[in-house]
């Protein structure tokens, strides 16, 4: 494995030389794992400290479809793959399972059914369900009913996208508390005499269904006939929106989770009111007639997200753009155009939703054709996950590379990652914190000079920066202050003599 950490200035305190770097304080959460449908034998989630030491590890006998999943509690929710799914292509998954920190399979549940496959992406919500993408299978001769003019898959199927919201029933079963289904927000100006009939560009808030192909014949799962091919999904918990992307169509879009289940299957209703249609969508105004090649922004992009409360560019989306050009991917931010009751999103006339380019954007040296992604990090800076790669890297708000990670081995990927703060466990008391040993800051079992850099941050950087966690009390007061530093340089002393 290889790896970096650059140092950006340094602390004297005590006639001690401290370092201070300018990487996030954090760990990394990753499931790196075997490219393609197939790869699914086992798999291991790895949480990181930022010395790559590794702090714990999950093995799990299923491979990974895309990222786990950090909870407040220290568990994990991990997508995994089936080993028989019913529909197969790119992120095949199929599995969810809810995880406690010592390996215990707490809860699992399968959306592998005649209907339904899971693929890619999940995402925990704060009320304790989860968000599940899916294919949704339907036959040609339901397709061309809803004016599909060809199905180009040698199964003659179309698989359409399925949102659905579990709610977890110990230990392997689970309710669809709420669920949207793309089939009920289409338009197609092919037959007047279906469904849908209407001018294309006049209706951005529905999906074209003539638009793109619909699956092939080829590629290491077979045939599939994934029209979509939804890769992430993440949610909003101030809006009470919900963020996908489609790689095949080179658009996010926003829907509504306000809304009921039978309003989200129709066009009015939710704090909208506009039902389950489309608030927004952006990266490929050509999808819905309001634009040409030259207005496409997107291609193939990955991993869209809100820039979460406490980190610069808050409420922005942010995105791995992986064809941005000829072997080359960027990461997007974007500022959505958000109506002043935040309701909604403004659209002018016939133009496309703005914006007309990022607000931020990173690239240079880096690309993968397939998944990967990027998190903005409560101290601004950005990590982004190149999945073919399968190395993990953390730039500034300027692009520089602050730190760099890389798993190695061959055929090997790493869909997505995220960072943690070192707080996210439990702060000012160890509920839900691992099992620890004071002073060891960093989990890597010594208590050295890393650990004091860390406390250090915690006592001297301003709120929000590093926040103090239960190791630091190195002298168990319940604060962690100078008294501390002082503590840990006492103790490095001695060990040194």
């Amino acid at each position: 494995m290889n790896y970096g950490i650059k140092i950006s200035s340094t602390i004297l305190i005590l006639g001690i030389t401290l370092c201070n770097a300018e990487v996030f304080d954090g760990y990394t959460l990753f499931s790196p794992t075997g490219g393609g449908p197939g790869g699914g034998t086992g798999g291991t989630s790895y949480l990181l400290d930022n010395n790559m030491n590794t702090v714990h590890t999950w093995v799990h006998p299923r491979g990974a479809a895309s990222m786990p999943y950090l909870l407040a509690d220290s568990s994990i929710i991990y997508p995994y793959r089936v080993q028989s799914p019913t529909m197969s292509s790119g992120g095949v998954g199929g599995g969810i399972a809810h995880i406690a920190w010592d390996g215990t399979v707490l809860w699992q549940f399968t959306v592998s059914d005649d209907i339904y496959q899971h693929h890619h992406d999940v995402q925990p919500l704060p009320n304790g369900n989860i968000l599940v993408v899916a294919w949704e299978r339907k036959t040609a001769a339901e397709a061309y009913a809803m004016g599909r003019q060809t199905i180009d898959n040698p199964l003659g199927e179309m698989w359409s996208t399925a949102i659905l919201e579990l709610e977890m029933v110990l230990p392997n079963q689970a309710n669809v508390v709420w669920e949207w289904h793309l089939w009920d927000h289409l338009v197609q100006n092919h037959d007047s005499d279906l469904p849908g009939f209407d001018v294309i560009s006049e209706h951005p808030e529905l999906m074209d269904i003539n638009y793109g192909d619909v699956g092939g014949g080829g590629g290491p799962g077979g045939s599939n006939a994934d029209w979509k091919h939804v890769n992430a999904i993440d949610y909003n918990p101030n809006l009470d929106q919900i963020v996908i992307s489609s790689r095949h169509h080179s658009e996010v879009y926003i829907i509504d989770h306000s809304t009921t289940t039978e309003e989200a299957a129709g066009h009015t209703g939710g704090n909208s009111g506009k039902g389950g249609d489309f608030l927004y969508r952006w990266g490929n105004p050509q999808v819905y007639d309001r634009g040409a090649s030259a207005q496409q922004q997107l291609d193939s992009q990955h991993g869209v997200n809100w820039v979460p409360e406490g980190s610069p560019g808050a409420g922005n989306l942010i995105l791995y753009n992986n064809n941005y050009a000829a072997q080359s991917s960027a990461v997007f931010e974007i500022v959505t155009p958000l109506s002043a009751d935040s309701s909604n999103y403004i659209l002018s006339g016939a133009q496309p939703f703005g914006p007309l380019g990022p607000v931020w954007l990173h690239t240079g040296g880096f690309h993968s054709n397939v998944q990967s992604g990027a998190f903005r990090l409560p101290n601004g800076n950005t990590i982004i996950s190149v999945a073919d790669d399968a190395i993990i890297f953390e730039v500034d708000s300027s692009g520089a590379t602050v730190w760099d990670y890389s798993f190695g081995g061959t055929n090997t990927m790493i869909a997505r990652a995220q960072k943690y703060s070192t707080d996210f466990l439990g702060v000012g008391d160890t509920t839900g914190f691992p099992d620890y040993r004071v002073g060891d800051v960093n989990f890597d079992e010594n208590i050295d000079i890393y650990d004091l850099c860390y406390t250090v941050d915690m006592v001297t950087l301003p709120n929000g920066f590093y926040q103090p966690t239960p190791p630091a009390d190195l002298n168990e007061d319940t604060a962690i202050d100078y008294l501390d530093i002082m503590a840990f340089v006492y103790k490095i002393m001695q060990f040194n003599r």
